[in-house]
C-alpha cells in the first residue's frame, strides 16, 4: 500500500465538480482508493461517499492506494490533486 497526505487549496473544498473528476482520475486504475479526511474513509471511486467527507479548504485527507498499480496510481493522484485541488 501506498499514502500520502494533501492539504486542500480549493476554496469551497472537494465539492461535486472537482469530486466528480477526482473520482474519474482514480477510475482509470484497477487499484483500491481510500480517502480519510475528518475522522471518516471513503471509496475514492464513489462520488457520493467523498462528498460526505466535508472536506474543506485547508483540511487534511491521507489518500490511501492499494493494487497492481498503486505506485502509478498514486503519483497521478498527488499530480491530479496539486493541479485541482
Amino acid at each position: 500500500m501506498k499514502s500520502f497526505k494533501y492539504v486542500v487549496t480549493d476554496p469551497v473544498g472537494i465539492h461535486a465538480r472537482p469530486a466528480g473528476n477526482l473520482v474519474k482520475e482514480i477510475k482509470k486504475y484497477d487499484s483500491d482508493v481510500k480517502v480519510l479526511a475528518n475522522g471518516k474513509q471513503a471509496d475514492g471511486k464513489k462520488l457520493m461517499s467523498l462528498m460526505q467527507l466535508g472536506v474543506k479548504q485547508g483540511n487534511e485527507i491521507e489518500v490511501q492506494v492499494s493494487g497492481g498499480d498503486e505506485a502509478a496510481n498514486a503519483d497521478a493522484l498527488l499530480a491530479f490533486l496539486q493541479a485541482n485541488l
